[in-house]
C-alpha cells in the first residue's frame, strides 16, 4: 500500500491536489478526524486488500487535533508503517490574494484578519513541513503545473527534490519582479527593437532569437548563467530552499530577455530531479504593431 498524507497550508492548493491524485487512482479522503488515522490504515493494510493507493488530506479545518496528530505519525513510525507527507505550501501575499478573491474566511482568522490566521497556521503545522516528504511551493504555479510534478512524483515515479524553478523574463522599465532570487540584466546585448523587420517580434519567434544568440557575448553569458545556476541548486536544495525565481530582464521585456530566459529554461528542463516553469511577464506590454 502506498499512502500519502496531502497537508500544507489552507489556499495552497490541497483540494486540487487530491482531485487530481483521484485522477491517477488513489482512494482519496479529505479531512479524516485524527483519531481515526490509524484506525483506518490497519484496515487498508491487510494484504488481500484491492486499494494500493490512498491520500489523505489532513488540514486545520474542524479544530483539528495537531498535538495528536504528531503522536499518530510517532505511532505509524513505530510500527514501522511507510507514508509520505505532500505539503503544498505558498507565499503569505499569495494565500491573503487568493482568500480575497474568494471572499473565504481563513479557518484561524475567525472574525480577524486573513493574514493572522496565516500566521497562526504556519506555527501550527510547521512540524509536518520538517517532517514532510515532498514540499510543492504553489505561489506561481498553473494547476496544469501543479498536476504535471503530481504525476512526477506519484506516477513516475521520479526523483524530487522539492526544489521548484521560474525563469522569468521582463522589462527594467517596468520595474524588477519584486520575489526575485536572482536578477540578470541583458542590456548589454544589442537590441533587435531597432531592427526593422523585428521590431514587432518577441523573443518566442526565431528570427529574434538568431539575432540575439549571433552575438558571442548572448553565448558566452548562457553558458556562463547555465553553470552557475547548476551550481547554485544544489547548494539552494541542501539550504531547505523550495522555490527558485531567476530573473533575466532587457529594457523593454520583449526580445533579449525573452530569448535568454527561453534558452535558460530548455537547459534546465533537461534535468529531472526538479520542477522547472517559464513565464515572460512583459513580453505583451507595448506591442508594437505594423503601419498598413
Amino acid at each position: 500500500m502506498r499512502l500519502v498524507i496531502v497537508t500544507g497550508m489552507s489556499g495552497a492548493g490541497k483540494s486540487s491536489a487530491l482531485k487530481m491524485l483521484e485522477d491517477m487512482g488513489y482512494f482519496c479522503v479529505d479531512n479524516l478526524p485524527i483519531p481515526l488515522l490509524t484506525r483506518f490504515v490497519e484496515m487498508f493494510s491487510e494484504p488481500d486488500e484491492e486499494v494500493k493507493k490512498i491520500a489523505l488530506g489532513i488540514d486545520v479545518r474542524g479544530g483539528q487535533d495537531f498535538d495528536g496528530l504528531k503522536e499518530v505519525l510517532d505511532e505509524l513510525d513505530s510500527r514501522k508503517t511507510e507514508y509520505e507527507i505532500l505539503f503544498l505550501d505558498a507565499q503569505d501575499n499569495v494565500l491573503v490574494k487568493r482568500y480575497k478573491e474568494t471572499r473565504r474566511q481563513h479557518p484561524l482568522s475567525g472574525s480577524g484578519r486573513v493574514d493572522t490566521g496565516i500566521a497562526k497556521e504556519r506555527e501550527k503545522i510547521m512540524f509536518l513541513k520538517m517532517r514532510a516528504t515532498y514540499i510543492l511551493d504553489t505561489s506561481r504555479m498553473l494547476i496544469r503545473e501543479l498536476k504535471q510534478e503530481l504525476e512526477k512524483i506519484f506516477v513516475r515515479g521520479e526523483d524530487f527534490c522539492n526544489l521548484y524553478i521560474t525563469v522569468m523574463s521582463f522589462g527594467f522599465k517596468y520595474g524588477i519582479p519584486q520575489d526575485s532570487d536572482l536578477v540578470f540584466d541583458v542590456r548589454f546585448l544589442p537590441n533587435p527593437y531597432y531592427i526593422d523587420e523585428l521590431k514587432a517580434k518577441t523573443g518566442n519567434e526565431p528570427e529574434v532569437q538568431d539575432y540575439v544568440m549571433e552575438n558571442g557575448k548572448a553565448a558566452i553569458f548562457l553558458d556562463k548563467l547555465t553553470d552557475m545556476v547548476d551550481f547554485l541548486i544544489p547548494n539552494y536544495i541542501l539550504e531547505g530552499k523550495n522555490q527558485l525565481i531567476i530573473s533575466i530582464g532587457c529594457t523593454g521585456g520583449r526580445h533579449r530577455s525573452v530569448t535568454l530566459a527561453n534558452a535558460l529554461y530548455q537547459a534546465l528542463e533537461k534535468k529531472e530531479n526538479y520542477g522547472v516553469r517559464l513565464e515572460h511577464r512583459d513580453i505583451d506590454k507595448d506591442p508594437v504593431t505594423k503601419r498598413k
